[in-house]
């Protein structure tokens, strides 16, 4: 039945009230954000504005300027970088071969073992944290990058292994046996016809993993000194005293950690998509 023909008043009442709730639900979710981004664009002088005010003030990069020459920063940007690609790309490479043995093989167990990596997934960081840190500090991976990978593989392997089970256990089967028909063994089976099939699920898994990453700030903070990284150097910025909050450049940085995560998104978003709809595949 098409309302808007039958009833066209009852129509524009509901997608009035439809794009009302749209409206209102972008506004709760981009203010935040759009409020960081003017206070990384006002100076310091600024902030004890109304808001009336400071919206009109007048636009600065003084933040911005400060925050790029900072080495601090730039050191911190380099760690996080180096931290956020090693994890994914070793948590991929384990939860690949996992998540093919689990999506494939049948044994004993293996029911158990998804559990146990759901159970895992759901862990509080909290809890891990004490004996995490003296398995770092006797391996001598205390401040070090390595360290901070090793820890975030507790959280970034089961996570990659849940998602592409779930993705390769609706790979069609045919797909397989013709590679094995055609004499490819297991692993090129593996890298040569599942891995191009998986890649939306393997773009999507390793672009959420980097994401977790990026912004972890617990274990960073806990298992670095001076080799900090990102979300750790800008929860140290502090003023020129005990009472001055340098807002500015805060959110400026943030703006700074925050815009390649959004580019991300947005250039591999098609393969997200389709690595969320994993399961739709068909033989």
């Amino acid at each position: 039945m098409d309302l808007k023909r039958t009833n066209p008043a009852l129509y524009l009442v509901q997608r009035t009230l439809f794009y009302l709730l749209v409206t209102a639900i972008a506004a709760y979710l981009l203010l935040p954000f759009f409020w960081a981004v003017l206070t990384s664009f006002r100076r310091s002088s600024d902030l004890g504005l109304t808001p009336d005010k400071f919206i009109t003030a007048p636009w600065t990069l003084v933040n911005y300027q400060l925050v790029l020459a900072n080495p601090s920063f730039q050191k911190g940007l380099l760690f996080s970088l180096m931290v956020a690609i090693g994890s994914v790309a070793i948590s991929l490479l384990i939860g690949s071969f996992a998540a093919y043995a689990l999506g494939r093989f049948r044994f004993r167990g293996k029911q158990m073992i998804m559990y146990i990596i759901l159970a895992v997934s759901v862990f509080p960081q909290i809890a891990v944290l004490g004996g995490l840190f003296t398995l770092i500090r006797s391996a001598g991976l205390f401040n070090n990058p390595a360290g901070l990978i090793l820890s975030y593989l507790i959280f970034t392997i089961p996570f990659t292994v849940w998602v592409l089970t779930s993705f390769v256990r609706d790979v069609p089967g045919e797909l397989e046996e013709a590679a094995l028909v055609d004499g490819a063994s297991p692993l090129q089976t593996l890298f040569l016809v599942l891995f191009p099939v998986m890649m939306p699920a393997l773009v999507t898994t390793g672009l959420l993993a980097f994401i977790n990453c990026w912004n972890e700030y617990l274990f960073a903070l806990t298992f670095t000194s001076s080799n900090r990284t990102v979300p750790v150097v800008i929860g140290n910025y502090s003023g020129a005293t005990q009472f001055d909050q340098p807002w500015g450049p805060i959110m400026a940085a943030s703006i700074v950690v925050t815009v390649p995560l959004i580019i991300l998104v947005l250039v591999f978003q098609r393969n997200i998509v389709s690595g969320l709809t994993a399961g739709a595949v068909k033989g």
